[in-house]
């Protein structure tokens, strides 16, 4: 088995954690990315183009189960090692409607991350970036740092000089953060607070703390992306030069009503001309989808700019498809590749295991395959699906019992049981030919 002794005990369990619950892990993805390789180079690039300033823009490209979430998730652990702030929204008709920018850029907020900040780290970063300004300031050495007025008045005016472009077309995001600054200058925290949540898009604030900070209303369409420009500002006067934002699940403009369907690409066109027109230097974005969204006609297809600036050949075989591309076609998972994803989690697991010789004794990789070719014949020998469910009978039903207990053998004491209850709807589909639950022996 291959060693993984340089991997943190922290970092080990959190991720063999997540995947005993069948969930996807928030961070150490990069232990996991089997097949993931050809995509770091361009990818690495990309993150390097937006720190400087740049912009980019990816789509991913996937049937159920390929693994988008998972390759969005890998990407932003990538971008916060290269000093990135990211965010993941699940786009959905009821809750985040892709057309509704407001309603998106309140969710950017609420998920937003950083290397050192969890969710929501919206305040952490202003609270940053004002004492980044103060420094600035202060190492200027035109203000002493005793005379605090003179010091909220230099503070002030730089502020105002950075924030002079979004100040142009969004002077509302400017007026928040001064509101801000104030209300805690004045120790009047209930209102500071206020005031940060309208600036995340929030709404229901009281209107008290909305006069204070001398702003009105809420946050609406035409404005999110003024605020989205002023928060890249602030991310990048405060030490991250960039963020990546992920737009998960997009095909659910599919299955909406025609005209809310459209309003959403047309939200989704406006957004990429703005990147290609500079207004976002910093901005990483990304967007998951299936195939069917890309090339049918209740997806892009429906509104032909947008189709166009999406186009991409996947004529040629997959091996030569351009990690440099617009779209980016996951591949799904083959048994080899299911079998390479077992071998690593074992011994990602063995390397923290009680009795590591045993597991190597007992699950070997002749044992993986079989269990890989086991779960996949109960979910209609569909391999795409499977993953999350392999794992996490890998885990907890065999990795578990034979780590714990002496004479536990898995090819004598465990036949793999599926119950219908414990499968995700996409999972339940390809299972749908099996009744009940599906018990299969393994040799």
């Amino acid at each position: 088995m291959t060693a993984q002794h340089e991997v943190s005990a922290v970092r080990r369990r959190e991720v063999i954690d997540a995947l005993r619950r069948g969930t996807v892990p928030q961070s150490g993805l990069d232990l996991l990315a089997v097949g993931l390789d050809r995509f770091v180079g361009a990818l690495d690039d990309d993150l390097a183009s937006v720190a400087r300033g740049g912009a980019a823009f990816h789509a991913i490209r996937g049937e159920y189960g390929s693994g988008k979430t998972f390759f969005a998730r890998w990407l932003a652990e990538r971008a916060k090692r290269a000093g990135l702030a990211t965010t993941e929204v699940q786009i959905s008709e009821t809750e985040t409607p892709l057309h509704r920018l407001e309603t998106v850029y309140r969710r950017l907020t609420e998920r937003l991350t950083t290397a050192t900040h969890q969710p929501s780290a919206l305040r952490a970063v202003v609270d940053s970036w004002f004492f980044t300004l103060e420094e600035e300031v202060l190492d200027a050495g035109e203000v002493d740092e005793d005379d605090e007025a003179a010091l909220s008045t230099a503070v002030d005016v730089l502020m105002e000089r950075r924030l002079a472009d979004v100040a142009r077309t969004t002077p509302a995001f400017s007026a928040a953060l001064r509101g801000y600054r104030q209300a805690l200058a004045s120790g009047d925290t209930a209102t500071a607070e206020a005031v940060i949540a309208w600036l995340g898009g929030q709404k229901s604030v009281a209107a008290s703390a909305r006069r204070a900070a001398g702003v009105r209303g809420d946050l609406d369409h035409f404005a999110a992306l003024g605020f989205l420009q002023g928060l890249l500002t602030v991310l990048r006067d405060c030490g991250h030069p960039g963020l990546l934002v992920v737009l998960d699940e997009i095909e659910t403009l599919q299955r909406v009503r025609g005209d809310v369907r459209e309003k959403g690409l047309n939200a989704l066109r406006q957004l990429l001309d703005e990147i290609d027109a500079g207004r976002f230097p910093g901005l990483f974005l990304v967007i998951t989808g299936t195939p069917a969204f890309y090339d049918g006609q209740q997806g892009v297809q429906r509104l032909p700019p947008l189709a166009q600036r999406l186009s991409t050949d996947f004529t040629t075989d997959p091996r030569f498809d351009s990690p440099r591309a617009v779209q980016l076609r996951l591949a799904g998972f083959d048994l080899a590749r299911l079998g390479e994803l077992g071998r690593t989690v074992r011994d990602l697991y063995a390397g923290a295991a009680r009795n590591p010789g045993r597991i190597a004794e007992r699950v070997g990789d002749a044992y993986l395959a079989e269990l890989a070719t086991a779960v996949t014949g109960g979910l209609g020998g569909k391999v795409g699906v499977a993953p999350r469910l392999y794992l996490r009978k890998l885990i907890a039903d065999v990795l578990d019992r034979v780590d714990e207990f002496e004479d536990f053998d898995p090819r004598q004491h465990y036949a793999l049981t599926v119950s219908t209850g414990e499968l995700t709807e996409a999972e339940r589909n390809a299972a749908a030919s099996v009744a009940d639950d599906i018990e299969l022996d393994l040799p």
